[in-house]
């Protein structure tokens, strides 16, 4: 993974302000190294030098953290072996941990072990505690090592969680584009579909009228301009969302219960007499879409397989439950789910999206029958 991804997604000045609070506390912690060895005997021209180098690098850890932890590193090693009074190991683990966490994973550096072992050396010298002047040193290595140790798993877990954490944003991410390519594909489709049938029928009544009724042709031409026209506005609407400038994209209203009036009298152009019988209240625009485009895509099967007939469409929403049913009376057959057609399929998807019932096929006294129920949040 890329380092970059693995950075505090904190702003600029945020940053800013945290290197600052670096720099703060090694200035302090600077003060502090240089003021233990007042009242030890110790030497300053060693003391004031490697207090400063154990310290100051700290202000800019967040900037080049490989170059400070050795700089720290050393001077810290350095003032362990001419026996300065420092646990300067401690700001050793300060820069180490950057170092995790801004590396790349390295396969043969076993993070967990070291854990591990940073752990139990830290537990043996709390219980054993240093013996004689050699032990002193050795338990000072020990304790150095056990925190630079778990200063490293510290870096490392952190860095993982942010790992996972990016993994799952881009995950979520690809979903969100995924459901949303999803969404306007199915509306495309039950756009092109709608708008595609009833100019296939009134393009073939024109055919088959030019000679005879020539007005009556006309009038068919008028519905298929007025249809298409209708159709590329809505297609614009759809696909803008796709653009760069979704800014600049038509924000016009998505289609609800009261856009289904126009959809009955383009049907009736088509030799489909719709009975609308609608009892909702207000509803949220997503609710509203899907039974738009339910009985939308039910009508236009009826179009294209069953016309001329008489097709009834009743809507109910109570605030907690969608339910749809559309019946016409025509001879036609349709694809039932599974079969192959996309329109039954669709409405199917539209309904389970909420969870709901759907079901669709011949009504017993002729026809065929559309029923979609669904619950939703008002």
């Amino acid at each position: 993974m890329d380092e970059s991804e693995l950075r505090s997604p904190l702003p600029r000045l945020s940053r800013r302000g945290l290197i600052g609070l670096d720099a703060g506390a090694a200035l302090l912690y600077a003060l502090v190294l240089l003021a233990l060895p007042a009242g030890t005997g110790a030497s300053p021209l060693l003391a004031v030098p490697l207090g400063a180098a154990a310290a100051l690098p700290l202000a800019v850890r967040r900037l080049w953290p490989v170059p400070v932890f050795a700089a720290v590193l050393s001077a810290s090693t350095a003032a362990l072996l001419l026996d300065l009074p420092w646990d300067t190991y401690a700001s050793a683990g300060f820069a180490l941990y950057q170092v995790a966490l801004t590396r790349r994973r390295r396969r043969w550096v076993p993070t967990l072990l070291i854990g591990v072992v940073s752990a139990v050396f830290i537990f043996a010298g709390a219980v054993v505690g240093p013996v004689g002047a050699q032990a002193e040193i050795l338990g000072r290595l020990l304790l150095g090592a056990s925190v630079l140790g778990a200063s490293w798993t510290l870096g490392r877990v952190v860095r993982e969680r942010r790992a996972h954490a990016a993994h799952d944003a881009r995950r979520l991410a690809d979903q969100a584009v995924s459901g949303e390519r999803l969404r306007i594909a199915r509306e495309l489709h039950d756009v092109v579909a709608h708008s595609m049938s009833l100019i296939a029928v009134k393009a073939g009544v024109a055919v088959h009228v030019a000679e005879a009724r020539p007005e009556e042709a006309l009038d068919a031409l008028r519905v298929i301009e007025t249809t298409s026209r209708g159709t590329l506005a809505e297609m614009r609407h759809l696909l803008g969302v796709l653009r760069t400038g979704a800014a600049d994209a038509d924000l016009t209203p998505s289609p609800g219960l009261a856009d289904l009036t126009g959809l009955a009298e383009r049907a009736a152009m088509a030799g489909v007499h719709v009975d609308l019988d609608v009892d909702a209240g207000e509803l949220p625009e997503g609710v509203a879409l899907s039974a738009y485009r339910i009985v939308q895509e039910a009508v236009t099967n009826v179009v294209k397989h069953a016309a001329p007939a008489r097709c009834r469409v009743r809507v109910r929403a109570d605030g907690l439950r969608m339910q749809i049913d559309v019946a016409d009376d025509g001879p036609g057959t349709r694809v039932l789910p599974g079969g192959g057609g996309h329109g039954l399929i669709g409405m199917r998807e539209r309904v389970m999206m909420y969870g709901g019932d759907f079901t669709a096929g011949p009504r017993p006294e002729g026809g065929f029958a559309v029923s979609a129920a669904f619950p939703y949040d008002s």
